[in-house]
């Protein structure tokens, strides 16, 4: 059954003589051509995959092998691609997706970190005894201290180890906890004295009843860091008091700089000041005791006390004593009296009067006791530190400008009254003490301008234009190699390939057409005659076949004009 002949059977004259001229190479010349074709086909997929490798940088560094096998497992589900660095140490990723990974690696909890922390906690085994929830607890505590510690930029890693004695009531004094900090430092990096301090209140206030002085610090090279901080606490330099002392010069600068600006102008003032201060901490305790007060209303009486005795009697004592004398006294005997008159006939009246008669004291004795309140006067005084000894300024002010009509500009100094106005300012701006010691000085001399004009960033600096000549230079570099090896390479290739191609000639038999007539062909080329009876001589041969298909099966041929018009319709 004969079929119709495609398109894709059909092979034209020019593809003809094309498939000639390659038939006619040598295989040395067959096999250059390949890999010539080769090395341009390898050199164009090289060039756009290498336009198209993106730059890694850096997910997470120095994990634990446990978080990144996690790692390695999840970026692979998620299908982004990684590598690892030289020394290993560090999973790479593209550098446009690691925001994005970070944070859906953060979703998942990765990484853990090789301490474990409270999520001992969450995996707790039915049964287990209070003796492994209390080990699981103190694991887990050491765990969380350890990651706190790790979050400071100088640790690299840290390691906590926690000594909690057993509680027990036959226990009179109960034993305090203690805690070791063994610390892994980044190489050049230390810690300061404020640190190491700031780790073991940290520890103090996250384990209870935990003392400060009970927490050890130790580095990786076996320096002990706790005891720094009580050894030094007296002698050493605080740094934060470098730090008051620069700003509070700064302040006495930018107050006397804002209240000379207006007058002289924001660059025709210079202001600087020195501070003396005293960082020494005075505790005083002061028991005073001070003497009575002369004057007797001030003065209070905490008791009195007095004694007065004295001895009368109507007989003067004397003489040589004698029986009499030794003898005790008779009783006394009350005189009766009868109308004014002892009943014995006396006249009571002038006994009476007799009795009145002044009589001296034989014994007289006074004492007295004053206690007075004492005058006593306690003080406990605390002075605080960074009291100022001394203030220093020294403040420049620039020369007056000056422009004339002609537009020339002159300077000329202030005069001396300027000078002491300016003094005044500066003197109550500063909180000037001449008892303090403080001293002011004010300079007016002529600025140069050597200072060079504050540009902006040059452009060949900025991070965003040198990522986009970075990428936009890759790119050009990948087109010159690719053009350089067309131009350069495959085409001379080519073209000495075409040079020395020359057709076989034909035999004379060949060179005559379909109507007789012989073609004639010069060496080096071929006849133009020929080529047009060749394409003749095809034609005919289709246009016959053709026929002979009609012929045999005029239902096919029917129904491809039918497909052609319908195609063309």
């Amino acid at each position: 059954m004969a079929t119709v002949p495609s398109e894709s059977n059909t092979t034209t004259p020019t593809q003809t003589l094309k498939l000639a001229q390659l038939s006619q190479l040598s295989n040395q010349k067959k096999v250059g051509l390949i890999l010539a074709a080769a090395a341009v086909v390898a050199l164009l997929i090289g060039a756009l995959l290498w336009s198209q490798t993106p730059n890694y940088r850096t997910l997470y560094n120095n994990v634990s092998d446990q978080d990144g096998a996690a790692i390695i497992n999840t970026l692979q589900q998620m299908n982004i691609p990684y590598k690892f660095s030289e020394s290993g140490g560090a999973i790479l990723i593209p550098e446009k997706q690691v925001h994005e990974v970070r944070l859906r690696l953060a979703g998942q909890g990765l990484p853990k970190g090789s301490l474990p922390g409270f999520e001992l906690m969450e995996n707790q085994k039915f049964g287990s005894s209070q003796f492994l929830e209390q080990v699981n607890y103190q694991r887990a505590l050491e765990g969380e201290l350890a990651r706190s510690v790790q979050s400071l930029s100088a640790v690299q890693s840290a390691r906590v180890h926690l000594a909690i004695a057993k509680p027990s009531v036959f226990s009179r004094e109960k034993q305090q906890p203690s805690v070791s900090v063994l610390l892994n430092l980044h190489p050049g990096r230390v810690l300061s004295i404020e640190q190491v301090s700031a780790i073991v209140h940290l520890m103090s206030s996250s384990v209870p009843n935990l003392p400060v002085k009970n927490v050890t610090v130790v580095d990786q090279n076996g320096n002990l860091l706790s005891t720094q901080n009580d050894n030094k606490q007296d002698t050493r330099f605080d740094a934060k008091q470098l730090e008051y002392i620069q700003e509070l010069e700064e302040n006495y600068i930018r107050r006397i700089e804002t209240i000379l600006i207006p007058i002289t102008g924001a660059t025709n003032v210079r202001a600087q000041v020195t501070a003396d201060m005293d960082f020494s901490r005075i505790e005083r305790a002061e028991e005073i005791y001070r003497p009575n007060n002369t004057e007797s209303d001030a003065a209070t009486i905490r008791s009195q006390k007095t004694f007065e005795s004295a001895s009368m009697g109507s007989k003067i004592d004397g003489g040589i004593p004698g029986a009499l004398t030794n003898r005790p006294p008779e009783p006394a005997t009350a005189p009766i009296e009868v109308g004014g008159k002892k009943a014995d006939g006396g006249n009571a009246e002038n006994e009476d009067a007799a009795n009145k008669a002044p009589q001296l004291p034989t014994d007289k004795k006074k004492e007295s006791t004053i206690n007075y309140e004492v005058d006593k006067t306690v003080q406990h005084t605390q002075q605080s530190s960074g009291n100022i000894k001394r203030l220093t300024a020294a403040v420049v002010v620039n020369y007056r400008k000056k422009t004339d009509e002609n537009g020339e500009v002159s300077y000329e100094p202030l005069t001396a009254e300027e000078i002491k106005e300016i003094n005044n300012l500066v003197k109550e701006a500063m909180g000037y003490n001449e008892k303090r010691g403080d001293s002011l000085t004010v300079t007016n001399s002529l600025f140069t301008n050597d200072t060079e004009p504050i540009t902006d960033v040059p452009l060949w600096k900025d991070p965003d234009v040198m990522m986009l000549a970075q990428e936009i230079g890759k790119q050009l570099l990948i087109a010159i190699v690719v053009l350089f090896f067309l131009l350069k390479i495959f085409r001379p290739f080519l073209k000495s390939l075409a040079q020395s191609t020359t057709p076989a000639l034909p035999d004379k038999t060949s060179n005559v057409a379909a109507d007789g007539t012989v073609l004639e062909q010069l060496p080096g080329q071929i006849n133009e005659a020929a080529i047009h009876a060749l394409q003749k001589t095809i034609f005919e041969e289709n246009l016959k076949k053709a026929k002979q298909l009609a012929l045999d099966e005029p239902a096919i041929v029917a129904n491809v004009v039918k497909d052609w018009v319908t195609k063309n319709g």
